[in-house]
């Protein structure tokens, strides 16, 4: 058995058939990305779809939790059935992200996108076909199972291959094509919505469409390389370093692999471990020499981190914007038409605003993007939700209405720029290698059950206490500013590498782990001194490199 896991973890496609052998520098680079993009786009699209299918007739009664008028106007009279179906989904995504961390761990990142893509479109197919309640809440199920194995391991594979000055800005590539997934999502269940008010194509064809990229994903996945630093962890070091050299240049290449197997040295004499109760509790067996040097990596404080920034982020109302926009536009003033190609505009916005971080995510760092987002944000909702008030008690007059609309888009933009990307580069940032897409798949975890919860409330908050659901939005927002404030360090412009000096505080507060930092920073310089000659003729971590990195 052992055998045959090795030889499937060794497995590649011949060499005439690698992206690799014909792309070199930055090219390859952007390869992967591109990539990466495809897996996010899909993820997006799944995301924005069920908007549209929750308003068609059909489905709804299919699903028996409303009914509609002649203009196919929908009435929920089943809330919790309806934000079920929906919610179910994200349950998926956390048992999917769970296996996706270890699968990627033990096979590697490509072999995993591959096995995710695949269960998206088994799901995907059962979705688009359901007759019932329960078939669709299967589908759904397993089309999150694929998803969550998808989004453990799509923002690893891009850091792990990006450098450290555009790491950030790859991944919010990424995520420009995640959101434009949802406008297409959108804007294709828009056209379909002037269909027959029973017209069941209106809702099962944009649930079979996503097949197409993921068809496209499986497909071309297997041309990609493998990730460089999954490479290092399973002992491919050739492979590795001329990996490295082929996108980073000679030079630098080397320097970056000596960076990697230095690390990866210290991690592997740790007792550290990708079993996920371990991580979460920060408890390891072994020697103690083993203990000690995993515990000194506050791996447990990490994965708490990253489980909350995603489930504030979820709170901070993105979720509840994106899928019911239409309910909130309605209670502005607007008739149920005009709230859906006002909301389609809005998804616009939302996608052209994620360029923005493009070029501030590395440049500002992620602790100032995520400050300013929370602040506008915040301020956008508490105005959307007292002017649609104002709205409702002043009916002659639609200027509150029109201006309530207005610091909505303001909030989607905002969101877009900043806090959409934050909570997903930095987990893919701050584990070590050894267990790098588990941790990740730790904020997964932490999305899926901020999603999920939301997605279940949300359809309740709103016919409960309408717009006041968007001031709860609005005090989660400042609330995730000040959380970020004081524990959230700066990952922006720091190798994988370093990062690990960046938790090795006992103190979790910013101040503490930076100065620490600068500390074991300095300690490995001047350890480095006069030795990287060395490195780079012999191709190999020097023992003071190591010393250096066992210090943290």
């Amino acid at each position: 058995m052992g055998q045959f896991i090795e030889k499937f973890r060794d497995w590649t496609l011949p060499q005439h058939l690698l992206v690799e052998n014909y792309l070199h520098g930055k090219k390859l680079t952007h390869s992967v990305v591109a990539l990466s993009a495809l897996a996010i786009f899909f993820f997006g699209y799944d995301q924005g779809m069920m908007s549209g299918v929750n308003n068609s007739p059909d489905y709804v009664k299919i699903m028996k939790f409303g009914y509609w008028d002649e203009d196919a106007n929908v009435t929920v009279t089943d809330s919790t059935k309806q934000g079920g179906i929906v919610s179910i989904y994200y349950f998926g995504t956390l048992c999917g992200c769970l296996f996706g961390g270890w699968y990627s761990d033990m096979f590697g990142r490509i072999k995993s996108i591959a096995l995710g893509a695949l269960i998206a479109i088994v799901g995907a197919a059962l979705q688009g076909s359901a007759k019932s309640v329960a078939w669709m809440c299967g589908a759904r199920f397993l089309n999150g199972i694929g998803t969550g194995i998808l989004n453990a391991v799509v923002p690893v594979y891009s850091s792990e291959t990006a450098e450290a000055t555009s790491r950030g800005a790859y991944i919010c590539l990424e995520f420009t094509l995640n959101i434009l997934g949802v406008v297409i999502a959108y804007w294709l269940e828009f056209g379909l919505s002037y269909l027959g008010l029973m017209n069941s194509f209106r809702w099962r064809f944009p649930i079979f469409f996503q097949i197409i990229p993921l068809f496209f994903l499986f497909l071309l996945c297997w041309s990609f390389p493998e990730s460089p630093r999954y490479l290092v962890k399973i002992g491919h070091h050739d492979r590795a370093l001329a990996l490295l050299k082929k996108m980073r240049g000679e030079e630098r290449g080397a320097e970056e692999f000596n960076e990697i197997v230095a690390t990866f040295e210290y991690e592997k004499d740790s007792a550290l471990s990708t079993n996920y109760v371990r991580i979460f509790f920060d408890w390891y067996k072994g020697t103690p020499e083993a203990v000690a040097k995993a515990k000194k990596l506050h791996v447990g404080r990490r994965v708490q981190m990253v489980i909350w920034f995603q489930i504030l982020q979820e709170w901070c109302g993105i979720a509840g914007i994106t899928v019911y926009q239409t309910d909130i536009f309605q209670q502005a003033g607007y008739s149920a038409k005009k709230s859906q190609w006002i909301a389609g505009i809005n998804n616009i916005f939302y996608c052209l605003s994620t360029l923005v971080a493009v070029f501030t995510i590395d440049r500002w760092g992620r602790r100032f993007v995520t400050f300013w987002g929370c602040t506008g944000m915040g301020i956008a909702m508490f105005l959307a939700g007292g002017l649609s008030k104002a709205q409702q008690l002043h009916l002659d007059n639609k200027a509150w209405g029109a201006a309530s609309t207005a610091f909505v888009f303001i909030y989607t933009s905002i969101f877009g720029s900043t806090l959409l990307m934050t909570p997903w580069i930095i987990p893919s940032e701050m584990f070590p290698l050894k267990l790098r897409a588990a941790g990740n798949a730790a904020g997964v975890v932490g999305w899926s059950i901020g999603n999920g919860w939301l997605m279940l409330l949300c359809p309740v908050m709103f016919n409960a206490i309408h717009e006041k659901t968007l001031y709860i939005f609005g005090a989660s927002n400042f609330f995730t500013l000040l959380v970020v404030y004081l524990l959230y360090p700066e990952t922006a412009n720091r190798t994988l590498e370093e990062i690990d000096f960046l938790f090795a505080s006992k103190n979790p507060l910013v101040p503490a782990c930076e100065a620490e930092f600068r500390r074991l920073k300095e300690e490995h310089r001047l350890a480095s001194l006069g030795d990287s000659a060395e490195v780079l003729n012999e191709e190999k971590p020097t023992d003071e490199l190591k010393d250096s990195v066992s210090s943290v």
